[in-house]
C-alpha cells in the first residue's frame, strides 16, 4: 500500500457522525498552515462529511485512500492569507497556455512545489515534486538552462518558488496561475494505481 506523508495522524476509527468531524476540527486547531492531517475512519459516510467540512471551513481536501475497513482522509490546513493575490514574479503563464504546450509535446520542466501529500493525490504527469519548504536543499536537481514552469495550488507558493529560483541564478522561470486548483488538463493520482 502506498503511504502518504502526513504531519499528524488522527484516529477516528469506530466513531460515527459527527465525531470524526468534531475530532478533526479540534486536531486542525493544532496544525500550522500548510501541514497535512491523515484522518483514519471506519464510518463510510466520513468521506462525504470530511469533504463537506473542508469545503465549508476553507481547508483543502486532498483525497481519500480506501484500505478496506479503514478510510484514510487527507486534509491540508490553509491559512487565511494563502488565498490573497500577492504575486511578485513577473513571468507568468495561465493554465490553458501551459496545457497547450504540454499537448504540443513541448519539452518543458514542470516543478510542482505543493506538499508531497497534495502531489500524490493530483499532479500533472512527468512533473517534478519538490515542496516549497524543501526547494533550497534540492535546487541542484534542477537544470538552470531549462525553462521551468512552477506550479502550486493557487499560484502563491509557486510565485515564492519562482523568486527563489531567480535569486539562485535561474533565468527562465515561469509561474503558473491559477495553478492546480483550476487545472483541467491531464493528471495522475495515487488512486489511479488501485
Amino acid at each position: 500500500m502506498t503511504s502518504v506523508k502526513a504531519d499528524i495522524i488522527l484516529d477516528a476509527k469506530g466513531l460515527t457522525c459527527p465525531m470524526p468531524i468534531i475530532k478533526t476540527k479540534k486536531a486542525m486547531e493544532n496544525l500550522v498552515a500548510g501541514q497535512v492531517i491523515e484522518i483514519q475512519a471506519t464510518d463510510k459516510g466520513s468521506r462525504a462529511d470530511i469533504q463537506a467540512w473542508a469545503q465549508s471551513t476553507g481547508h483543502q481536501y486532498l483525497g481519500t485512500i480506501d484500505e478496506g475497513e479503514v478510510l484514510k482522509h487527507y486534509l491540508r490546513k490553509v491559512s487565511a492569507d494563502e488565498e490573497e493575490e500577492d504575486k511578485k514574479h513577473p513571468n507568468v503563464i495561465n493554465n490553458e497556455d501551459l496545457e497547450k504546450l504540454l499537448n504540443a509535446n513541448e519539452s518543458i520542466t514542470i516543478l510542482d512545489v505543493r506538499e508531497a501529500a497534495e502531489y500524490v493525490f493530483n499532479h500533472i504527469p512527468n512533473s517534478i515534486s519538490i515542496p516549497l519548504g524543501e526547494l533550497e536543499e534540492h535546487i541542484d536537481e534542477l537544470n538552470k538552462e531549462e525553462k521551468i514552469f512552477v506550479i502550486c495550488r493557487t499560484g502563491n507558493r509557486s510565485d515564492l518558488a519562482a523568486q527563489k529560483l531567480v535569486a539562485e541564478g535561474f533565468t527562465n522561470v515561469v509561474n503558473v496561475v491559477p495553478g492546480m486548483s483550476e487545472w483541467t488538463g491531464k493528471t495522475l493520482s495515487i488512486n489511479d494505481s488501485h
